[in-house]
């Protein structure tokens, strides 16, 4: 039975840079969930010395490539590696037929698969079970420009979540990316124990003051934009400034937070 932790594998945005992109191991008593597969997700599962068979399920937040990039080689990685537990992937409805596609593309088979691979569509408050663990996702705005631009031409859902992770008695928040402030109201209904919270797609003062009312006992904030890493002595300053309640982390590649 392991300690609850969160390990932020990849903290950065979806800018091309050094630093990893999304991918979260909350990590409970009696599972492990890994939220985005941001690359070099692979590698970095090793590095921190996390045996593939410990991930017991799987959720894409939303289909950018800084959410999912490293999830193709993850796949290969744990068919060579022979992972053997049933593996669940949660995801947004639209990308499951191209994603089972590009691994047949990529002959990545399931007959050659020691485990059983399962996609599930992830529906707006539908809570998933994974173990013990109650995970809800909740819509977000952050694709609602390219709804608005582009469903015209390319229909499909445009489909971004948050998600509220209920286990060992604790209540996590998890952003993913947002659109705006009020995107996290779901998750903030009654009192959170962590926050993890994103800040590359939202006016971070604006967001501070909506969060200054809530019950939140910890918020690690994560996908800052390069800009914003550029004045981080001052978004702290405002973090500080409107949450003096609030134990506030900034995370970075690879750092782990008890949960």
């Amino acid at each position: 039975m392991q300690k609850p932790e969160l390990r932020c594998l990849g903290v950065g945005d979806g800018w091309p840079s050094a630093r990893n992109h999304s991918a979260f191991l909350f990590r409970f008593r009696e599972s492990s969930l890994l939220i985005d597969c941001g690359e070099p997700v692979s590698r970095l599962l090793l590095q921190a010395g996390v045996g593939y068979d410990e991930i017991d399920s799987i959720i894409l937040s939303h289909l950018h490539f800084d959410h999912i990039g490293g999830f193709f080689m993850l796949m290969q990685s744990m068919w060579l590696k022979r992972r053997e537990k049933q593996l669940v992937v949660h995801l947004p409805p639209d990308g499951i037929a191209p994603i089972e596609q590009l691994l047949r593309a990529s002959c990545i088979y399931d007959e050659l698969l020691a485990f059983r691979l399962r996609f599930e569509p992830l529906l707006a408050r539908q809570p998933l079970s994974i173990g013990q663990t109650r995970v809800t996702p909740f819509p977000t705005s952050h694709l609602a420009t390219f709804r608005e631009l582009f469903s015209s031409k390319y229909p499909q859902d445009f489909a971004a979540f948050c998600f509220l992770i209920e286990a060992d008695g604790l209540r996590i928040g998890h952003s993913a990316d947002i659109g705006a402030p009020d995107d996290l109201d779901p998750l903030l209904s009654r009192p959170l124990d962590m926050l993890v919270c994103e800040l590359a797609h939202i006016e971070v003062e604006q967001l501070f003051e909506h969060l200054s009312s809530r019950q939140i006992r910890r918020i690690v904030f994560v996908h800052l934009s390069q800009k914003q890493l550029d004045r981080l002595d001052h978004i702290k300053s405002l973090a500080e400034k409107h949450l003096p309640q609030v134990q506030i982390s900034f995370a970075t590649d690879g750092q782990g937070f008890p949960l």
